[in-house]
């Protein structure tokens, strides 16, 4: 994987922590880091050698979003086909997050608003701060609530009502609603965040990371299945994974009283 230039990244036993380098303006998203954060998720689909992401938060918050004035800005001079140029390039984002067959967890601080609240949305698994404020707050700057699939996957993780609600009114989600609501798996002290994080992208990296690929997939693919297709889908994807040498591992560490090593084949 390439180094970034328009957000940080680091590598530690196959865990990339990542987070958006704006700590001054709470991390707002730019042209580039958009595109460039597009490219290195697209590139994470051909490489074993991260088994998880962290999306980590900087400077005690996620991100507040597309920046005024790099990106709201020049939105209001461009053409009908600019803009569309512009919309599809972060939906590729999106895209780019659920098709990279890693697990991301995203370590929410602070504000995580607007295009920042979609990240936290794409990614897998959600910690949260006991600080967090999340708002998809794109009617308060006389948007749609429809951005880079929120009204797709929005519902899908809080329920159509709940989704309704943050999308027509923009406001904030705390913690302690965003948790009760499953938006949050947890919520920790806000000194507590990177470290749980962390934490949990090690146990998810020390699995069988084949199978872990293959349950993200099947997560993404199944939205569109009827019960009968997806009971047919996961029937050739667990085909797939009891051919793999992890659940050879699995059985003989049974047997043998011991825990498995897995090594993602």
């Amino acid at each position: 994987m390439p180094t970034p230039v328009h957000f940080l990244c680091e590598i530690e036993d196959n865990v990339a922590i990542i987070r958006l380098n704006r700590p001054d303006r709470k991390n707002p998203l730019t042209f580039d880091s958009y595109g460039e954060l597009r490219d290195w998720f697209r590139d994470l689909s051909s490489d074993d050698t991260i088994k998880a992401v962290v999306f980590a938060s900087n400077g005690g918050n996620f991100s507040s979003g597309g920046d005024v004035h790099d990106i709201i800005g020049p939105l209001t001079k461009m053409t009908m086909k600019e803009l569309l140029t512009f919309t599809r390039m972060t939906g590729d984002l999106v895209k780019a997050m659920v098709h990279c067959g890693t697990p991301i967890i995203a370590a929410i601080d602070g504000v995580c608003a607007g295009a920042g609240a979609i990240i936290a949305m794409a990614s897998d698994l959600r910690i949260a701060s006991d600080r967090a404020k999340t708002a998809f707050l794109f009617n308060r700057v006389g948007l749609g609530g429809c951005d880079m699939g929120a009204c797709a996957i929005l519902p899908r993780i809080i329920g159509q009502g709940r989704a309704a609600e943050l999308l027509y009114l923009g406001r904030s989600m705390s913690a302690a609603e965003g948790h009760a609501w499953g938006f949050y798996n947890q919520v920790v002290d806000h000194d507590a965040l990177l470290d749980a994080a962390i934490a949990m992208a090690k146990r998810i990296a020390d699995g069988p990371n084949f199978a872990n690929m293959m349950t993200k997939t099947m997560l993404a693919q199944e939205w569109s299945m009827s019960i009968d297709q997806a009971i047919e889908a996961e029937a050739q994807a667990q085909a797939i994974c009891m051919q793999g040498q992890d659940f050879h591992r699995a059985y003989h560490a049974f047997v043998a009283k011991e825990k498995p090593v897995f090594e993602g084949d």
